[in-house]
């Protein structure tokens, strides 16, 4: 659905916010920055960003929006992707920092050539398959992207600069790769564990890095990561 200006305005800050902050702005901060009347105008932009799926808002929580959708489509050109599922080994520091939504992914196809092997050579198949980012996605929740800042997660295969695909949800079983929120406002990437004392322990995926413990409750899991796209 179209925006007016006003409406792609609030919407840029929000996405601007989010990817330098790691967490969304209080309505006080977007209408002192977008210089809007009252925070009663903040509230219906945000209402109608709502209704017309580019936002989601986590009701009864402080900087809880998400953006989920933007206009248009962003290029992925040379762009690598590697999926991680339930149960994936793995151990990351980095801050995720949201670059854009991706809802428009499962619009994509790409010729599947083939495999390629990393070791000894496969051979060719000659008759080519397609591979759309919708049968990547499907049958999961809202999906965004954040692009990933530090090196905590380096052994798992996640650089700095890379991009990750995250389903959001606020549960995730142990050993999925979560993004969470500590403290209320600092995002980080990392592996989930529930230790038997009832804290949580984030762990890096960095031998140079140590783990974050917290009890449950000053954990909130924002996301759990599918998959991960690198350019090159």
């Amino acid at each position: 659905m179209a925006l007016t200006r006003r409406q792609k305005q609030v919407l840029d800050f929000l996405v601007n916010f989010i990817n330098k902050h790691g967490y969304s702005p209080s309505f006080e901060e977007i209408g002192g920055s977008l210089e809007l009347s009252s925070l009663a105008t903040v509230h219906k932009h945000m209402e109608t960003l709502e209704r017309k799926g580019f936002i989601r808002r986590g009701y009864n929580r402080s900087r809880s929006v998400e953006v989920v959708a933007v206009p248009g489509s962003v290029p992925f050109a040379k762009t690598a992707m590697r999926p991680f599922g339930r149960g994936a080994a793995a151990r990351s520091d980095s801050a995720p920092a949201a670059e854009t939504a991706m809802g428009f992914l499962g619009n994509i196809e790409f010729p599947l050539l083939g495999r390629i092997a990393a070791g000894q050579p496969v051979e060719a198949i000659p008759n080519p398959e397609t591979f759309s980012f919708g049968d990547f996605t499907s049958g999961r929740g809202s999906i965004y992207v954040l692009r990933v800042k530090g090196d905590s997660m380096i052994e798992d295969h996640i650089c700095n600069g890379d991009y990750i695909l995250v389903e959001g949800t606020n549960t995730a079983e142990n050993g999925e790769i979560v993004v969470a929120l500590t403290g209320g406002t600092d995002a980080t990437l990392k592996r989930l564990f529930r230790e038997p004392n009832g804290k949580v322990r984030l762990q890096p995926a960095n031998a140079q890095m140590d783990p974050i413990i917290l009890p449950a409750r000053d954990v909130k899991i924002q996301g759990r990561v599918i998959g991960v796209l690198r350019k090159y």
